[in-house]
């Protein structure tokens, strides 16, 4: 009787004693993890966690059992502009980089950006909020890890993220000061020829009346001197670039670009339309972008030379002068370097680009 009562309180301490050896264990291993979440504020997140578990290595060539480690100092990427001039070309020329990553746009983004704006603004919403000890330094911590979460999560992991979302720099500013090592990228285009573009494609953007092309170059006009303000203001980190240059100069241009942002130069950028669709390149539903950037746009029959007025293509000359004829917004297309008379033409494509599209046009 009693070496059975010695041999159940030796099996109970056994069960104890691996209990507590099991609890101490998870214990020690959370207070690791917790650690290291601390000396990476962002967060640290597996591969596999990100969409990538299909396959052994992302782009960045990290194995998955490797963490991806993320914070407000990374380097990001933000691409923007008014909607129709070009972002979604720059966004997929960087996505079939092998090192950058940018992805579909989110959409909240902006909308995040626009209601922060609309609390600061109001003095009386920015009273009250102070009053509950919602200040500034707890909104621009929720709003970094808020933004952070959706660039970082809506797509594999990359050794540079990017975003794309076109209305987004109209809060440059506040990016800035919220994540001091991103980077902006402005594209500008011919408000004409960004305006024809919405119009005739039926873009809906928000605030913009499709019937009026008046009502269109106006809310252009607003939306790009916002844009153009803020990144004249933080001239070390934006990088404004015309549409047109890039489409008739796509490798000067994207070495200037890669250059500013500091990230490698690899020739993919300049062949994106053959990645589309394929692991680790752009995702596209513009059926637009599935050709070579030198042929993006250029509509127009090939001739001897092909100039800007191809690339901005054709527009109602007649709507279009006689809203040019008493509207403001010319001043805005002369600071970008476009003439207000519709002929003009202002750059001519590089050699090789012009070689490209014939040899392509004849094949």
């Amino acid at each position: 009787m009693i070496g059975k009562l010695k041999q159940n309180l030796l099996v109970a301490c056994l069960v104890i004693s691996s209990v507590t050896v099991f609890y101490l264990g998870r214990h020690a291993m959370d207070c690791h993890h917790r650690s290291e979440e601390r000396s990476h504020p962002g967060g640290v997140l597996p591969l596999s966690a990100l969409g990538g578990s299909m396959r052994t290595t992302l782009r960045t060539g990290q194995n998955l059992s490797t963490p991806f480690v993320y914070n407000k100092d990374m380097p990001l990427i933000f691409i923007g502009g008014v909607p129709r001039s070009g972002t979604t070309l720059m966004r997929a020329m960087l996505d079939a980089h092998p090192e950058v990553r940018c992805g579909e746009e989110t959409r909240v983004i902006p909308r995040i950006l626009a209601m922060k704006q609309m609390w600061s603004r109001s003095g009386r919403e920015k009273m009250r909020l102070d009053e509950a000890g919602v200040t500034d330094e707890v909104l621009d911590a929720a709003m970094q890890a808020f933004l952070l979460e959706i660039i970082v999560k809506h797509g594999e992991p990359a050794n540079f993220l990017c975003n794309k979302d076109p209305f987004a720099l109209k809060s440059l500013s506040y990016l800035a000061k919220i994540f001091p090592r991103a980077k902006f990228v402005l594209m500008i285009r011919d408000g004409r020829a960004s305006v024809h573009s919405m119009i005739s494609r039926k873009v809906t953007i928000a605030g913009f009346d499709l019937g009026s092309y008046r009502d269109c170059l106006t809310k252009w006009n607003r939306a790009i001197e916002t844009m153009y303000t803020q990144c004249l203001e933080a001239v070390d980190k934006c990088l404004p670039m015309h549409y047109e240059q890039l489409v008739l100069h796509p490798e000067k241009w994207m070495q200037t670009l890669l250059k500013f942002l500091e990230v490698p130069w690899n020739d993919a950028v300049l062949h994106h339309e053959e990645l589309i669709g394929k692991a680790g390149g752009p995702m596209l539903s513009d059926t637009n972008l599935q050709i070579p950037c030198f042929q993006v746009s250029i509509l127009a029959p090939v001739t001897e030379t092909l100039n800007d007025d191809s690339v901005a293509k054709s527009l109602n000359e007649e709507k279009m002068s006689h809203t040019m004829s008493h509207f403001l917004f010319s001043f805005s297309l002369w600071t970008f370097g476009y003439s207000i008379r519709l002929e003009c033409s202002l750059w001519k494509p590089s050699a090789v680009a012009t070689h490209q599209l014939i040899s392509t046009a004849f094949t």
